[in-house]
């Protein structure tokens, strides 16, 4: 049977063109992997009358992917998942037209300190406002939120990677000198704590930001500080050409300035994609790599006004795997 589908469009709208003629998948954004019990239900009723076989896929990037519909309803598909769309937050050009510029991926983050001990900020929060700020888009970029130095979400794999750092506030009348945080830091972080007639000392340059001293702490006489701050990691990816870690760019941040970068990167992207990108989509890296890093810098940097604390790294050189560089291997 013939079929007249425009498959560049509705990979564009976020539906995915399976190995099985004329079956694909419908791709649902959840920004933060955090979302309300009732949208299941959502999601289950759609896999339940489109689906040919019922499955649903969680994705990698914490939405869903209900699979084995027909490219054919995908037009009705489009309509029903508009309730889901509207409960989750997502922002629309226009409603019922589903997720109409997709290459900005769902951004992902871990659980966050809604439950864990060690996270220092509301990642899914976090994730909702950027997602806010950059969604609709269909530059390819990804971005993920992590709650502390443990990158529990792999934040470093992407172009932008938002580590949650404290300030760790310390009030010496309730220390007792017991040393667990000293030894929590030291088997679990940096080393930064020692301890000095009694009391503990903190080696500010070399302290990352973590928390582990509040964690360990039986008194609180350690603390987080009220303020949050970010670490700013950027240009990690992952794929076939050159596979590398994401760099630190900023420490000790904040999350305004945080998304005034990234929403200047998308500009920075407008200007010196190439023009023969397929579907516009090129990683961010590559354009760096091509254009210089001090280029990027001023078009990231353009009316962001860093906080005194905040550290910036000057010049970034990223390392990886180059898979055309056979120097290294064996013959």
């Amino acid at each position: 049977m013939a079929m007249d589908i425009n498959t560049k469009k509705i990979k564009r709208n976020a539906f995915r063109v399976s190995k099985k003629r004329g079956y694909g998948a419908c791709r649902i954004r959840v920004p933060g992997g955090y979302l309300d019990s009732k949208v299941l239900g959502m999601v289950q009723e759609i896999a339940d009358k489109y689906s040919a076989t019922g499955k649903i896929h969680l994705t990698t990037r914490q939405g869903f992917e209900i699979e084995d519909i027909r490219l054919t309803d995908i037009p009705e598909i489009t309509r029903a998942i508009q309730p889901i769309i509207e409960a989750v937050g997502i922002n629309q050009k226009d409603p019922y037209t589903g997720y109409t510029e997709s290459g900005t991926r769902n951004i992902s983050a871990c659980i966050g300190n809604n439950v864990c001990p060690f996270a220092n900020y509301n990642t899914s929060a976090l994730a909702r406002k950027i997602d806010k700020a950059i969604f609709p888009n269909d530059l390819h970029f990804k971005v993920a939120c992590t709650g502390c130095s443990n990158d529990c979400a792999k934040v470093r794999m992407h172009d932008f990677g938002i580590i949650g750092m404290t300030m760790p506030q310390y009030d010496p009348t309730r220390c007792i000198s017991c040393e667990a945080c000293v030894k929590g830091c030291k088997s679990l972080s940096v080393g930064a704590l020692s301890i000095n007639n009694y009391k503990i000392v903190r080696d500010t340059e070399k302290c990352i930001g973590c928390g582990v001293c509040v964690t360990k702490c039986p008194t609180r006489a350690w603390t987080r500080s009220q303020k949050k701050y970010y670490k700013l990691t950027i240009m990690g990816r992952t794929g076939k050409k050159n596979p590398r870690l994401g760099q630190d760019w900023l420490v000790w941040a904040d999350e305004e300035n945080i998304i005034k970068i990234i929403c200047n990167t998308y500009r920075f992207v407008e200007q010196y994609i190439s023009p023969n990108a397929p579907a516009r989509k090129e990683h961010i890296g590559y354009i760096i790599d091509r254009v210089g890093f001090e280029e990027y810098k001023k078009w990231a940097l353009e009316g962001v006004e860093l906080m005194p604390e905040t550290i910036m790294k000057k010049c970034i050189y990223w390392n990886g795997i180059h898979f055309t560089d056979k120097s290294a291997w064996t013959d």
